[in-house]
């Protein structure tokens, strides 16, 4: 019997993963508050739920793609409640980025109601998602975590474990996209100094990222912040902004300071006040330009 699934949240990563889940042999049930946006899913075989709570069921599974702490605790304790709709031993499995601590609140409603959380934030970009290249973190209940690993497997390049702790994988998940944050500002420092110094910052980028650093995240984010490309938005600015402040949230409860993560939330706040909130997160990188002179705020 081919399995069911539901999936709230067809942004731009949330459409790829689930047209990936299609592709697998999935059947798969789709909620987005702008229903439009599931028009290409129905079009490849997908069902339209009319409302989120529409796409949980008991024993069943649900995936969320949503954007925030907010918009996930109304998926499980609001209208839509799946939390207890999944009941009995139906499964959550959480991919949205947010705080570790939303997570083991939701986790702990859901194990009241009888259903079950797994927390599976993914890094990857929505060509990754479409790719299905993307790596996904896990945490939660062992056992629910082996029955997902297929559903997983058809979204990802690969699956790492981070425990029992239900908030585990977003704490990895928080700590990589500070990272990033800050590799882009430095880009954009180093950018701004080597093209105060006459040099083309496009060739030193291109130098760089196959060299020195030889990776995805200076290589993709490099050349855009290089030629100062931050449109289409693969990952709005405001939500760049979101997970900085995640990181300082998930710091300040267990005491470990993050001086740098204070920085770039001024960068991106910078960033939005200068118009920016339409960009790419790459474009908090235009603030080191804006410092040294070499562009206005856009």
């Amino acid at each position: 019997m081919t399995q069911q699934i539901g999936f709230v949240g067809l942004g731009a990563m949330g459409s790829a993963m689930a047209e990936n889940l299609l592709a697998a042999g999935f059947e798969v049930t789709v909620f987005n508050r702008t229903a439009s946006k599931a028009a290409p899913l129905v079009a490849k075989g997908a069902k339209l739920a009319e409302r989120p709570g529409d796409v949980a069921h008991a024993h069943g599974i649900v995936i969320s793609m949503l954007a925030d702490d907010a918009s996930l605790e109304h998926l499980v304790t609001g209208e839509a409640a799946i939390a207890s709709r999944l009941a009995p031993h139906g499964i959550h499995i959480s991919m949205t980025t947010v705080s570790p601590a939303i997570v083991r609140k939701l986790a702990t409603v859901h194990h009241e109601c009888g259903s079950v959380m797994v927390s599976a934030p993914v890094f990857g970009r929505p060509e990754a998602a479409a790719a299905k290249k993307l790596w996904i973190c896990t945490s939660g209940p062992r056992t629910a975590k082996e029955k997902v690993k297929p559903i997983l497997e058809a979204m990802g390049q690969a699956i790492v474990d981070f425990g029992d702790d239900p908030g585990a994988a977003n704490v990895v998940k928080v700590a990589g996209n500070f990272m990033i944050a800050a590799a882009m500002e430095s880009m954009g420092e180093a950018l701004a100094m080597v093209e105060k110094s006459g040099v083309d910052r496009t060739v030193v980028m291109d130098l760089l990222s196959k060299s020195l650093f030889a990776c995805p995240v200076y290589q993709g984010y490099g050349a855009a912040i290089a030629h100062r490309k931050h449109t289409p938005a693969g990952f709005r600015l405001p939500l760049g902004l979101k997970d900085v402040d995640l990181a300082l949230k998930t710091a300040a409860e267990v005491s470990a300071p993050m001086p740098l993560a204070s920085m770039l939330h001024d960068r991106f706040l910078s960033a939005i006040a200068n118009g920016r909130s339409e960009m790419d997160w790459s474009a908090v990188a235009l603030g080191a330009s804006d410092d040294a002179g070499l562009s206005k705020p856009k």
